[in-house]
């Protein structure tokens, strides 16, 4: 996620805290992450070390961030990012400028189609933006030698987090990345990046190493279909989380994205458990309404519903 957060990215040290919790670099975590007072992360299972906590500025837009992973035998399997924008306070304007020259003038990364990108969905209404996108990364460029020159060096925590710690790199890493901003929904900008090593979802090995040259790559992913069985498991996975991003930022239901066809078997079946609930509590509430349940029967048929 940090190619799209600027054109420039500085570190300075961090001082005082606008997080719901400070976390430590090398503390492990489980469960759920308390990002702020306005959102959690639930975390995938297991333990996860915080390898990095940083703060970012662009355009005098402010951004904290962790960096967290999930090893083990000293390799990386799992890695998110989550960030925070803080832009209360600063002239609107400025702030449509600079959402709209990082997600979708940026000539390196951001909110619209790429040839790296395998799936780009977004929502976009004014300043306001819901983007969900799906890609293979080569890890060396990524860490090392982005497109962008002046995002060299933008990792270099991270970096200095794996290199103390003797942890091994994937070569490939799938990801996808979640970014939302509304000012209906109180003007932050938060973004989220998931990433994991192919082999924790048993893919076969790869033979091709570079972004272009993957078996991941959309232009490639045809001729390497138990590559590309992989790549649409972790696409289920990702559209699943973005809706659980989507709840966790509180966006609004008309900013959010039609994942449907995306989302796995088990989390559709939810959805329609979960309508048929409501809509027999809304029957049941207005039979109640009418008079035709006393209150004990209400409640006594609502507790049926609900186990």
């Amino acid at each position: 996620m940090k190619k799209i957060l600027g054109i420039f990215i500085f570190y300075l040290l961090l001082i005082g805290n606008a997080f719901g919790e400070i976390y430590k670099t090398g503390q492990e975590v489980e469960g759920q992450i308390v990002f702020s007072k306005k959102i959690k992360i639930d975390l995938p299972e297991g333990k996860w070390t915080i390898a990095a906590r940083q703060l970012w500025n662009y355009h005098g837009l402010n951004l904290e961030n962790y960096d967290l992973v999930k090893t083990e035998n000293n390799e990386i399997l799992e890695y998110i990012s989550i960030g925070e924008f803080k832009l209360a306070g600063i002239v609107e304007a400025r702030i449509n400028t600079a959402l709209y020259e990082i997600l979708f003038k940026d000539k390196y990364d951001g909110c619209y189609e790429r040839p790296e990108y395998f799936l780009l969905k977004f929502y976009r209404k004014g300043s306001s933006h819901n983007c969900f996108w799906v890609l293979h990364k080569d890890v060396d460029k990524y860490l090392n030698y982005p497109d962008d020159p002046q995002l060299r060096g933008a990792n270099r925590l991270l970096k200095k987090w794996v290199k103390d710690n003797s942890i091994k790199l994937p070569k490939i890493i799938l990801s996808s990345d979640h970014s939302y901003f509304s000012r209906l929904t109180g003007g932050t900008w938060f973004v989220v990046t998931y990433a994991i090593n192919p082999k924790l979802l048993n893919a076969p090995k790869n033979k091709y190493f570079t972004e272009e040259s993957s078996e991941y790559h959309k232009l490639n992913i045809n001729n390497f279909p138990k590559h590309k069985k992989i790549m649409q498991k972790w696409i289920s996975i990702s559209a699943a989380r973005h809706k659980s991003f989507e709840k966790n930022v509180n966006a609004k239901n008309s900013h959010k994205l039609d994942l449907e066809i995306y989302l796995p078997s088990e989390s559709k079946n939810n959805q329609v458990k979960s309508s048929e609930v409501l809509t027999q509590l809304k029957k049941l509430n207005d039979l109640y309404k009418d008079g035709v349940l006393t209150k004990e029967e209400f409640e006594k048929a609502k507790k049926k519903i609900l186990d």
